[in-house]
């Protein structure tokens, strides 16, 4: 019988899920999305074979426990095999969990106190875990965490120009979109060969944003910080802001943390600037001078956080785009690269508009590439890895 590993990226309205081999894992058995949770919820799901899969959801609001307990039901009628384990995405694993862990009660428990550094993910992550703990509890969970991959950066690039006990008492930069960083390092030499290891710098650009610069594969800075606000402009939120605007705004405008924590997390980005929507394609086909503006921002943005990085490489030899935006969106890639010229950047115009995975010039000195991610099949393998750990071996006779 397949033995099967499920993969559970658990938003706050929405769970995300694919069946994977647990032996390869790197067949998809079938993947889908239960959307609207805390209402009428919805239901998509494909099979490996890319053909659409039925299912009825009950049309009563439904919760995170409510929606994975018929999850489940569903999966038993349409899993080819047998669910040996499951895999969740994990936004925050702060100073302790450098590698993926298998849940117990002291772990939940450890990450349940990283909440406050990740409030609009990690208590839903956590939710789809409690759940999966309730339902079946002897079922082997396995926790994959966003910041990881950034533990191989030095201390410098990881500190904050603060007090030192404020230092060691975990508030530093942790970097995040580590799960589809790591994902895209595994995968670069089958792109660049022998650049695959030099100096890369990967924009993961979707709704969240960020950029990670890689030497031999390895994180050596990234864009994001202590949470996920920091660096890019990203649909909803700001980026990098002065800290000044939140006194100001506190204190001039009688704002509350909780109030200036919805304005940073959720109406400001490509959604507060156009006064439109956060979505790049809506942006892309409006006919407005807002619209235009949030993407000239976004753009203007990304160069100069790419800038930066290239500073601390000390030069560059691949640019890889990845996620939403990054793999869909020509116009913005031709944009961010057209201002690199100057480092000898070229991109071919038609390989581009088609969305090829190499959509440099013949005579450009720097590699560009279009990368799709691929964060669960991270999360099944860590996952597989971390059951197969802890099993015990049978004795051969």
């Amino acid at each position: 019988m397949n033995k099967l590993i499920l993969v559970l990226n658990a938003g706050s309205s929405s769970i995300k899920f694919a069946l994977f081999d647990a032996l390869t894992q790197s067949q998809v058995q079938l993947q889908g999305t239960i959307s609207g949770l805390g209402g009428i919820p919805a239901f998509k799901a494909r099979n490996y074979a890319d053909i659409e899969l039925a299912g009825h959801l009950p049309s009563i609001v439904m919760t995170h426990e409510s929606a994975l307990t018929w999850l489940l039901d569903w999966l038993r009628d349409h899993q080819d095999g047998q669910l040996v384990g499951a895999g969740h995405r994990v936004v925050h694993g702060g100073e302790h969990f450098a590698e993926p862990a298998l849940i117990d009660s002291t772990i939940f428990t450890a990450l349940e106190r990283l909440v406050p550094l990740a409030p609009l993910h990690q208590p839903h992550n956590l939710a789809a875990i409690r759940a999966l703990m309730t339902l079946q509890p002897a079922l082997p969970q396995v926790a994959c965490f966003d910041t990881a991959f950034h533990r191989t950066q030095d201390r410098l690039a990881q500190s904050f120009a603060l007090p030192r006990e404020l230092t060691g008492g975990g508030i530093r930069r942790y970097g995040f979109h580590g799960l589809s960083y790591e994902y895209i390092a595994g995968v670069l030499p089958q792109h660049l060969a022998e650049r695959a290891d030099g100096r890369v710098i990967v924009a993961h650009l979707g709704n969240g944003a960020s950029l990670c610069a890689m030497r031999n594969r390895k994180s050596v800075a990234t864009t994001m910080g202590f949470t996920t606000l920091d660096g890019l402009m990203m649909g909803t939120r700001c980026g990098s802001i002065d800290p000044g605007v939140l006194f100001y705004l506190m204190r001039e405008n009688a704002m509350s943390p909780d109030q200036v924590e919805d304005l940073l997390y959720r109406r400001c980005g490509l959604l507060g600037v156009s006064g439109l929507s956060s979505d790049m394609r809506e942006l892309l086909a409006a006919n407005t001078l807002a619209a235009k503006e949030a993407i000239d921002l976004f753009c203007y943005r990304a160069v100069r956080e790419i800038g930066s990085l290239i500073a601390a490489l000390g030069g560059l030899d691949a640019l890889v785009f990845t996620a939403g935006i990054g793999e869909r969106a020509h116009e913005v890639r031709a944009r961010i690269c057209e201002q690199f010229d100057w480092l000898g950047l070229e991109v071919n115009t038609d390989a581009n508009r088609a969305h090829q995975a190499l959509i440099h010039g013949a005579g450009s000195r720097v590699a560009v590439c279009v990368i799709p991610t691929n964060e669960e099949a991270v999360i099944a393998r860590h996952a597989a890895r971390a059951i197969w750990r802890t099993r015990p071996q049978r004795s051969s006779r």
